[in-house]
């Protein structure tokens, strides 16, 4: 049994460390003895390994996640005067690489099941301005990307998937952000796939796309001083790549152990009728970034769990529409009704490849033990 005393981190970030520290030194002493910090590479064999473990003719190393979307949208021609479809219970990267691409994020409600995008709702949000939809793949799992087509080639309109927390989540044998026009991914440490750092990627079966997403996040270059556009400084450096490097040669194997974990929370939960489990659309859709349940008194289970070392999250406690940030749309309380009831109950539990059963278990028996409380 897991120690009481013991902290239960969310993600273990120090755990896997430890378990991979060899190979890492070994990649990050390589880049710093080749003076390999910008390109190099590590860069090339990376963007070459994640492509063919998307399914994808090309990747382009960004400097993170918010950026590969900003990238995508503009290297598609997206900006001033346009609209994009999105989900309202992503983090607010997605909606906000929207507006700095210069369009404006027009916000959808999600199913009450999976808290994906709910795709019977994009036909009423599209407008003459409409040019594009990014579905997230929220939590790890896949939104039904076939339906999302559907709507996307009757209406002429492009698909950026928002991959940044579903890498290798896979269905029908097609992978996450190989379905759209692009994929975008974060590498931000917690993912699934992390960096030691921020880092992002676009992949794509587009050669042009690529091309033109390679030369925008390079200030415009077609070559060292050959400017043919303006673009931004949002390069994946070679440190970070080389991390990545290494970590991808395990991917497939965290994402088991992740998916093994979340069958395990499964058993463990099942019967507590106060507690709402994940539900998962198809076998290895769903790549558990997160683990998330739902309960009534949502606040009063984590300050409950705190008190016995256990770290849990949120994603997200604020839908977007409701955010100040976005207050000049106008979409009061009540707009996205599933969204708001979910973001009042949802709490993340601790999930990684490194989590153990035992402390599964331990966070199993505090959840048990505070609903039992409550009853009282």
């Amino acid at each position: 049994m897991s120690s009481t005393n013991e902290t239960i981190r969310f993600v273990d970030l120090v755990a896997q460390y430890h378990r991979y520290k060899d190979e890492l030194s070994a990649a990050i002493s390589d880049t710093l003895e080749a003076t390999a910090f910008i390109g190099g590479p590590a860069l090339g064999r990376f963007e070459k390994g994640f492509a063919a473990l998307c399914g994808t003719q090309h990747c382009v190393g960004v400097g993170n996640g918010t950026d590969a979307i900003f990238l995508a949208l503009k290297a598609l021609g997206v900006g001033p005067g346009d609209e994009v479809i999105t989900a309202c219970n992503t983090f607010i990267a997605t909606s906000e690489a929207v507006t700095m691409a210069g369009a404006k994020p027009v916000f959808v409600d999600v199913d009450d099941d999976t808290a994906l995008m709910d795709v019977s709702k994009l036909e009423a949000a599209i407008t003459p301005a409409t040019k594009a939809i990014i579905p997230v793949h929220l939590y790890g799992q896949l939104v039904p990307m076939a339906e999302v087509m559907a709507v996307a080639k009757k209406h002429d309109l492009f698909v950026i998937e928002d991959s940044a927390q579903a890498h290798a989540a896979i269905e029908g044998g097609v992978r996450a952000g190989a379905t759209g026009h692009a994929g975008c991914f974060s590498f931000y440490p917690g993912k699934n796939l992390g960096a030691y750092g921020d880092a992002g990627g676009v992949v794509t079966n587009d050669l042009e796309l690529a091309e033109k997403v390679r030369m925008l996040a390079n200030h415009g270059r077609a070559d060292k001083f050959g400017h043919v556009m303006e673009g931004v400084n949002s390069r994946l450096d070679g440190l970070q790549a080389a991390i990545l490097e290494v970590k991808l040669r395990h991917l497939e194997t965290w994402t088991a152990e992740r998916q093994a974990a979340a069958k395990r929370y499964d058993a463990l939960l099942a019967d507590i009728p106060q507690v709402r489990l994940p539900k998962v659309r198809a076998e290895g859709a769903h790549v558990f970034h997160l683990y998330v349940i739902r309960c009534p008194d949502r606040d009063g289970l984590r300050a409950f769990l705190g008190e016995r070392n256990i770290q849990t999250g949120i994603h997200y406690p604020v839908p977007l529409h409701l955010l100040k940030a976005y207050e000049h749309q106008g979409n009061g309380p009540g707009t996205f009704p599933v969204a708001e009831k979910m973001a009042e109950e949802i709490v993340s539990l601790p999930i990684s490849p490194e989590i153990t059963e035992a402390q599964q278990i331990r966070v199993a028996e505090a959840i048990r033990e505070f609903m039992s409380r409550s009853e009282k």
